[in-house]
């Protein structure tokens, strides 16, 4: 089993299957977009295990707690390396990650907009270390994301061709 895969089975996550969309929605883009030595991941949401948007959704300090937003954020991550796996077909060719912009659904006066995304960044320094998984980042906050997404994420990573 390779590294990545090892880490996450040791820490009881697993990778949802790929995105089910809600019916009518066509998407003209690639999730994972490969150029050089470089993957650009475009905006991803949380996923249940089966692929469906995880719930709940709606606006972090609204509809949702810090703490579910962050949930949400870790789930984000993990949608991104289930296409980037899917794509690359090995998350252990990813050598650096490059950057990442977090987007929260952000509730009237909600701020803390880096807490939220620290599920992800949490996430992929616990699975690459400090070497390979610090990343460049912003966090910022929305009126709103498609679907009623709590978080959108995309990122950037160096990969091994």
């Amino acid at each position: 089993m390779a590294e990545i895969e090892a880490k996450l089975a040791a820490l009881g996550l697993q990778l949802p299957a790929p995105i089910k969309l809600p019916p009518g929605v066509v998407l003209g883009f690639p999730w994972v977009r490969i150029h050089g030595d470089r993957a650009y991941v475009s905006g991803h949401g949380a996923l249940a295990p089966d692929g469906s948007l995880a719930q709940p959704l709606g606006k972090v300090g609204q509809e949702l707690t810090l703490e579910q937003g962050y949930h949400a954020a870790k789930l984000t991550g993990l949608a991104i390396l289930a296409s980037l796996k899917a794509e690359l077909g090995d998350l252990d060719r990813i050598t650096a990650w490059l950057r990442a912009f977090g987007m929260v659904n952000a509730g009237p006066g909600f701020n803390r907009f880096p807490l939220v995304i620290n599920g992800f960044t949490d996430l992929i320094v616990s699975l690459y270390g400090e070497e390979r998984g610090k990343h460049s980042r912003s966090a910022v906050g929305m009126a709103g994301l498609p679907f009623d997404l709590a978080v959108e994420i995309e990122a950037e990573v160096a990969i091994r061709t």
